[in-house]
């Protein structure tokens, strides 16, 4: 057991939450899961290297090997799954959104290599992160992709998968950028699209309706110092420390 904490670490009714979706055949005197996603959850609030992860938690060559292990499995995938729906029950509204709100965001990456281009119109040469997410600023799906590509590009499949996993018919707003996939849309998921407009266009900064929940969501990333700059070299694992951010934040919204 670790004798000392650090406020990224999950609390004790957070872990009991989660632990039924780690559990393991091997007995241990202390949970190593635990101490394995507390470290990643610090790498992630901190921005520091994998080799520079203090001594207090197992081994950096552990914490990766677990993380690569869980990115493979979508271990993460599957438990930020359950638990938004979690979080919405408790907030009284039913397991599966009814609407979806869907954007981008492009961070600048790092030396590492990689899929990375230029997005001339946020003059960020990187990657985006495309989020669809529901009306409580959880997230449904994530995906990374070039910067340089446009979001029409990639609007189904971030959506398609979520068609998979639900019955409920919805609407999903976005701005300008998707214009044009209201019958694409419509034809391949039988979703509505709907394009929200800014009601002053001469104005800087606008908070648009519904917009500006995934805004949010961007915003809440921003608290983790390792996603403020896209440093992985493979965009899944991208998409995995995102996930890794957004079940903290879905569980620190648990009762």
């Amino acid at each position: 057991m670790r004798q000392k904490r650090y406020s990224s670490d999950l609390t004790d009714s957070q872990w009991k939450a989660i632990k039924p979706y780690f559990q393991a055949d091997r007995r241990r005197r202390h949970d190593l899961r635990r101490d394995i996603l507390d470290a990643i959850l610090y790498l992630l609030k901190t921005g520091c290297q994998w080799r520079m992860l203090p001594g207090e938690f197992a081994p950096w060559q552990t914490v990766y090997y677990y993380f690569r292990r869980w990115r493979e499995e979508g271990r993460l995938q599957c438990l930020l799954s359950a638990l938004r729906r979690t979080v919405r029950r408790e907030e009284g509204r039913k397991g599966e959104p009814s609407a979806l709100i869907v954007d981008c965001q492009s961070v600048a990456t790092s030396r590492t290599g990689g899929i990375s281009s230029y997005d001339a119109y946020k003059n960020v040469k990187g990657r985006k992160r495309h989020l669809a997410v529901d009306t409580e600023g959880l997230p449904w799906n994530v995906l990374v992709h070039a910067a340089g590509d446009h979001e029409s590009r990639w609007a189904l499949q971030v959506l398609t998968p979520i068609r998979g996993r639900t019955d409920r018919d919805k609407t999903v707003f976005a701005d300008s950028a998707y214009r044009g996939l209201e019958g694409e849309i419509k034809n391949k998921l039988d979703w509505t699209l709907d394009i929200v407009e800014r009601e002053d266009e001469d104005s800087g900064f606008s908070v648009d309706p519904k917009r500006w929940i995934v805004e949010r969501t961007f915003s809440w990333l921003g608290g983790w110092r390792r996603l403020n700059r896209d440093y992985e070299r493979k965009t899944d694992t991208s998409e995995t420390m995102v996930r890794a951010a957004l079940l903290r934040i879905a569980l620190n919204r648990l009762s």
